[in-house]
């Protein structure tokens, strides 16, 4: 699917996207998901959970000598991973539920910041333990790793408010539209390319951007007339633009977000969906999501490799 899911600001960015005072994202949801400002959220305080001793045991023999997981994330894409004001705590609901998942394995957690369109390889590599990052899962990514679905987001549009450049997201030819490289999103919006020119039509001019900021931000400036990203990222995006954006079209292609292990760890991948299970039977987890305001993505029955197409 298209988002960053397939999804993925913060504050610090905000200074450099020069006009948005916000911090901007990149992976659904509802439409109205994720509006609490970051540093209301933030300043919540995390459910305690304590480890469970049989998951515990499931843990990879180096990852448990150390006592933390190595994690790589892409932390751009509020309210799922970014930056806190300091511009060094790495904070979003993904970051305080897999927090809460390490502590279910008798973990720690270690999280370094990443290129999301290199977090994959290095999980796969060895560089990180496990990748978590709004990963939406879907078969070229499953052809590579083990995943465990958490969360379920879709993909969403935002343009100018009041939609100046008419932007239909289901006719979006000649259009400029902003991408976060590596994302589904990418995907998603090629196509919708191809269809325009194989109607005749002009194509769309994708510009892809490092980091969700600054699609956001080229969208806020008028240098692309939308955007698309997962559902609660765009939704955030926009509820931080002070009416600057707004969301266009309706949430689609909804799928499940995934952490992301080595292929042949499917004994822990199972541990990890384990203790996501214990959280949601304990309540913790749906805790983690209305802090952030994206509870619309809860899902019941986290998976090992779920079978989605």
């Amino acid at each position: 699917m298209p988002q960053r899911h397939t999804v993925r600001r913060s504050f610090a960015l905000v200074a450099a996207a020069g006009t948005v005072a916000l911090g901007l994202t990149a992976c659904g949801g509802s439409s109205d998901e994720g509006s609490d400002a970051p540093g209301a959220a933030a300043s919540a305080t995390l459910p305690s959970v304590s480890a469970d001793e049989a998951l515990a045991a499931q843990v990879p023999e180096a990852i448990a000598e150390d006592g933390t997981i190595t994690i790589g994330t892409d932390s751009t894409y509020a309210p799922s991973e970014f930056l806190a004001a300091d511009g060094t705590t790495i904070e979003g609901f993904d970051v305080d539920l897999f927090t809460l998942v390490a502590q279910k394995l008798g973990l720690e957690v270690d999280f370094q910041t990443a290129s999301f369109d290199s977090i994959i390889a290095g999980v796969d590599s060895g560089k990180y333990e496990v990748g978590v990052s709004s990963f939406t899962i879907n078969p070229d990514r499953l052809a590579q790793v083990t995943m465990v679905s958490y969360f379920s987001a879709g993909t969403q549009w935002a343009v100018k408010s009041g939609n100046p450049e008419d932007v239909d997201p289901d006719d979006a030819c000649g259009k400029s539209v902003a991408v976060q490289t590596g994302t589904v999103q990418v995907d998603d919006v090629t196509a919708r390319s191809q269809a325009c020119t194989d109607a005749g039509k002009p194509e769309i001019t994708i510009d892809q951007y490092e980091s969700q900021a600054d699609a956001t931000a080229a969208v806020v400036s008028g240098k692309d007339d939308a955007g698309l990203a997962d559902s609660p990222v765009i939704a955030y995006a926009v509820s931080q633009t002070n009416g600057q954006l707004e969301l266009a079209g309706d949430i689609y292609d909804s799928a499940p977000y995934g952490y992301v292990v080595p292929q042949a760890e499917t004994e822990f991948a199972q541990a990890i969906a384990d203790a996501v299970q214990s959280l949601i039977d304990d309540g913790s987890y749906d805790e983690v999501l209305q802090k952030w305001g994206v509870e619309a993505g809860a899902i019941d029955d986290p998976t090992v490799n779920p079978q989605v197409s």
